[in-house]
């Protein structure tokens, strides 16, 4: 299992209609060979912030079945317009 864990900042006044968006697109997301779970958590201290993590079965089920899909072209189109920085992605492994 690999961890995908994406910090994402929302433009701010834009967070209502980010979550409504996201709501959306965990439907395509959560159909996704490969997909297991996920979380999307807002953080407490900054309300513009928010922590997604996807498990997925491999890394490959994120990097190239996901993102290389029709389905992520949808994905981009719902949420990718509300991010500011663009999010870093970094993947995660097990180790005990």
């Amino acid at each position: 299992m690999i961890l995908e864990v994406a910090i994402l900042d929302v433009i701010q006044g834009k967070e209502q209609a980010f979550e409504a968006a996201f709501c959306q697109a965990k439907k395509i997301i959560s159909g996704m060979k490969g997909y297991l779970s996920h979380e999307l958590k807002k953080c407490m201290e900054n309300k513009s912030r928010y922590i997604l993590l996807v498990s997925w079965g491999t890394l490959e089920d994120h990097t190239v079945g996901f993102r290389e899909s029709e389905e992520y072209q949808e994905w981009k189109a719902l949420l990718h317009h509300f991010y500011d920085p663009f999010p870093v992605v970094e993947h995660y492994e097990d180790i005990v």
